[in-house]
């Protein structure tokens, strides 16, 4: 399904960038090869994928476009939730009674509060960087629920987390999106004042129940958001390798008899961050596929099995960033001008290793986890 729509991907990146959200052309081709559905429950149109195929498809969207990448661990994730966690009755409006083609996109850190009130809640607050909500029938929105003045408290005696889902119409949006990479995603800022959202329509955060769908959803929404940000980091630095060799064999820098594929620096720089590369995409599939088998044959998720997870996760995208620095150098100026994949994929690659969901603090919580200074941590 992501190869089918190479070629659209391609033509559309430079429109894409520029217009600040993903091109209706774009939009539809994922929709007609399926994508938009893939990571759905199978009651939402889904194929429940494992993760072997959902790292591979991420990988591949993100080799063909970095933005394109993102709108596949942006939009698909987010209806995924909604599709696997939602009552029933708020399933049936969302995904049932429009023949399950809904995009959905958005922020579900609790950026908001949501007043209780009969039948649902009132929601409020401001987000930023809603990834996917250019294009986006329905945006998610991350609240704490209020008692009053007081928030409600789990038995955890943690803050109760919820997702609103709630229909485009009814959200403001600010924009904001003017940003150095990942130009195409529409990730726009948005707000919502006292708007209600019925009680059906939102799902815990932190909830690793399904109501409909296989395992997959059973590890919950920071597991998954995790492997994708992987997922895109590996498929940008692949496009970077790729595109810089093939360059190698063609250009010779001003000054110089041979090719830059003949300078030994670039032979034993590319081996090194090919290397890397490998190793931090075995890390990824067989971390996150072990941890499959075991939710697979009954093992509830632990907070050691998240670490790991979180851990080859974050790894894998500084080693990502790290290939892509290397391949932009060595690419010399083709790399900074514009329309040149080496170009989009390392402003994308330095835009995307921003986000606070791959940031230092995953190390540095796995690692109070593996010393016994705490014994779980809602940052994995």
């Amino acid at each position: 399904m992501a190869r089918g729509i190479e070629t659209t991907a391609l033509r559309e990146a430079g429109p894409s960038e520029a217009q600040r959200t993903l091109t209706a052309p774009l939009v539809q081709a994922l929709w007609d090869s399926g994508l938009m559905q893939f990571m759905n429950p199978a009651a939402a149109g889904g194929r429940e994928p494992g993760f072997a195929e959902l790292i591979e498809t991420w990988m591949e969207m993100a080799r063909q476009d970095g933005s394109l990448g993102w709108i596949g661990i942006a939009n698909l994730p987010s209806a995924c939730f909604a599709a696997a966690y939602l009552p029933d009755e708020g399933f049936a409006e969302v995904f049932g009674a429009h023949d399950n083609r809904i995009t959905m996109g958005g922020q579900f850190f609790p950026n908001g509060t949501g007043n209780k009130v009969p039948g649902g809640y009132e929601v409020s607050g401001a987000w930023q960087f809603g990834s996917g909500t250019g294009h986006s029938e329905y945006v998610c929105a991350g609240f704490l629920p209020m008692d009053g003045e007081e928030m409600v408290m789990g038995d955890d005696g943690m803050p109760v987390m919820q997702v609103a889902v709630v229909p485009r119409e009814q959200v403001k949006f600010t924009d904001g999106w003017h940003v150095q990479g990942l130009k195409g995603t529409g990730s726009y800022d948005y707000e919502l004042q006292e708007v209600f959202v019925p009680e059906y329509r939102t799902y815990p955060l932190f909830t690793r129940e399904p109501k409909r769908g296989g395992d997959i959803y059973r590890f919950g929404v920071m597991p998954l958001t995790g492997c994708g940000h992987a997922a895109w980091a590996l498929g940008v630095a692949r496009s970077a390798i790729d595109d810089v060799v093939e360059l190698a064999i063609e250009k010779t820098r001003m000054g110089e008899g041979n090719s830059i594929a003949h300078k030994l620096t670039f032979q034993r720089n590319l081996a090194h961050h090919e290397g890397m590369w490998r190793a931090a995409h075995r890390l990824v599939v067989d971390t996150y596929t072990a941890m499959e088998q075991r939710i697979a044959e009954g093992d509830a998720l632990t907070p050691d099995m998240r670490a790991e997870m979180r851990i080859a996760a974050t790894y894998a995208t500084e080693a990502s960033r790290e290939v892509v620095q290397w391949a932009h150098l060595a690419a010399g100026t083709t790399a900074i001008r514009e329309g040149s994949r080496l170009e989009r994929a390392f402003r994308d690659m330095y835009t995307g290793t921003q986000h606070a969901f791959i940031s230092e603090n995953t190390y540095t919580e796995a690692g109070k986890l593996m010393l016994g200074l705490i014994e779980d941590s809602p940052a994995l």
